[in-house]
């Protein structure tokens, strides 16, 4: 079997622009990855910060920081070695995976907390291995990917899941005899509940506190009401206490 090795001079425009320089072990092309991964990383974690995750500017620059110079030293060790390319930069997205794993968090109300951000930690570990490994270009592409899609898509995933036919609501009953009260007035609204689970976090609170998935089966209703709406209706009524829909 034939291996070919591929100058990424070759492919990428960015170290055609600068100069083959980029594309070396040198000190300046190893300082210019490390930047390049820092910043792009900084912005990333500074959008998280700005929304109020666990994960902000310091995780996201330190995870990016680890990824390139794990993938630098696999390239300096395949450079003066000839062998074992990529084996630490495939134990750290291995590692990666489980640090972003564990920082899931689980709420009282059963929701899963920072999946959002857990996924954008994976893939900035990622465009920092593409960065470290000396692709800019692709690494660029990575970054504006991802900074879209955590800033701009955001409404247009809110807009859909608003006017979708299924949601979820935490619901907290002041009793659990006005449970029937509730399922009785969503199939009045010509909405169909699919499954009502009782929250065990909530006991002796003196509140019933439920999980319960719905589906809007009425085209009217669907037509004219978001999610939003329904359950600002559904919050007037008296035997409840608080009721929001359930979002990741």
């Amino acid at each position: 079997m034939i291996f070919c090795t591929i100058n990424p001079g070759q492919l990428d425009p960015i170290i055609r622009l600068v100069g083959d320089w980029a594309a070396s072990l040198t000190a300046g092309a190893l300082i210019l990855r490390l930047i390049l991964s820092l910043l792009f990383s900084a912005i990333i974690g500074c959008e998280r910060s700005t929304k109020r995750h666990s994960a902000g500017l310091r995780t996201f620059m330190l995870l990016s920081l680890s990824c390139t110079g794990i993938m630098m030293l696999d390239e300096y060790l395949y450079a003066t070695t000839q062998n074992n390319r990529f084996i630490l930069s495939a134990a750290a997205v291995i590692a990666l995976s489980i640090i972003c794993v564990n920082s899931l968090l689980v709420s009282a109300r059963s929701q899963i907390k920072g999946l959002t951000t857990s996924v954008a930690m994976w893939a900035c570990g990622v465009m920092s291995l593409v960065v470290g490994a000396g692709f800019y270009t692709p690494g660029l592409i990575i970054f504006v990917a991802l900074l879209i899609t955590l800033s701009v898509f955001p409404r247009f995933e809110g807009y859909l899941k608003n006017h979708s036919n299924h949601f979820e609501i935490h619901l907290e009953l002041t009793d659990s005899v006005y449970l029937q009260d509730f399922v009785t007035t969503i199939r009045k609204l010509s909405m169909r509940i699919d499954d009502i689970e009782l929250n065990p976090a909530y006991a002796g609170s003196g509140l019933s506190v439920y999980t319960v998935s719905i589906t809007i089966g009425s085209d009217e209703v669907k037509k004219y009401k978001t999610h939003t709406e329904l359950i600002e209706a559904l919050g007037t009524l008296k035997y409840i206490y608080h009721i929001e829909e359930m979002r990741l």
